[in-house]
């Protein structure tokens, strides 16, 4: 079976894949600093909670965007599934084809992403992942990750509000009753629930335009990407395991398997 992991900024995603059929899934959190010993008990004590045990794991791949980590995440790997786990990055067989000036800078998550909304849903599409950041990534028809658009994270931008203006508290991120708020939690709500869904509406809309694209399929992902998915036509499908998703799509071009 294969484990898949993507380590993004605020949570590390798993899914367990017995051929392409996922078997669980799991979410850690990054910022916790964990050694190589804890990384990989918790991850097999997550695989057992599955009814599996870490001799069932044969292989392992990893999209991940926090360099520090991986050290300690690796060796866990090594250690508790005597296995080496795979990495998405340079000279890896994505099927992506890379349209940044550097392709070296550009994230795994985002190749991953569009590894899968090709393979999946096809081309041309936009990947919307709402995350630590919100980005937004043109995949063409072929396949070439053309172009991609990043926005401050929907949890990032509330928290940095609630540091930066002494009379606003930490909140939870729901639809407020009405846009028309009278009291500061749900005026703060409304600001960042209506606030991300006009931004969403309006960078398609200029992506569309920029193009010259206009039949364009829109696939949302990301933990908070379900609540704005169901406000706005601009998003077209909800997909909340796209990445895993894509990891196992990425580990299949890789072995064949």
């Amino acid at each position: 079976m294969l484990l898949a992991a993507d380590i993004g900024n605020t949570n590390i995603t798993m899914g367990i894949f017995k051929d392409d059929v996922l078997m669980g899934n799991f979410r850690l959190t990054t910022q916790t600093p964990r050694t190589s010993d804890e990384f990989g008990i918790v991850m097999r004590e997550l695989v057992k909670s599955a009814g599996l045990s870490a001799s069932d794991i044969d292989q392992v791949i990893v999209a991940s965007v926090v360099p520090d980590i991986m050290y300690s995440f690796n060796n866990g790997i090594k250690k508790y599934f005597c296995t080496e786990p795979i990495i998405v990055g340079p000279g890896l067989k994505t099927g992506v084809k890379i349209g940044a000036e550097n392709p070296k800078e550009v994230g795994a998550d985002l190749i991953v992403d569009a590894a899968a909304v090709k393979e999946i849903y096809g081309g041309p599409a936009i990947v919307i992942d709402y995350g630590s950041a919100t980005t937004f990534e043109l995949v063409l028809q072929d396949g070439t990750l053309d172009s991609v658009v990043i926005a401050p994270g929907i949890r990032v931008s509330a928290e940095a509000l609630s540091i930066s203006a002494a009379k606003i508290p930490d909140i939870e991120i729901k639809k407020p009753k009405t846009v028309l708020c009278k009291e500061t939690i749900s005026c703060f709500q409304a600001g960042v629930f209506y606030g991300t869904i006009g931004s969403t509406e309006y960078i398609v809309r200029k992506m569309k335009e920029e193009s010259g694209l206009d039949d364009i399929k829109v696939v949302a992902t990301g933990g908070l990407g379900v609540m704005f998915a169901e406000e706005t036509d601009a998003i077209d499908v909800y997909d909340s395991l796209l990445t895993l998703k894509g990891l196992r799509i990425i580990y299949r071009r890789c072995t064949g398997k």
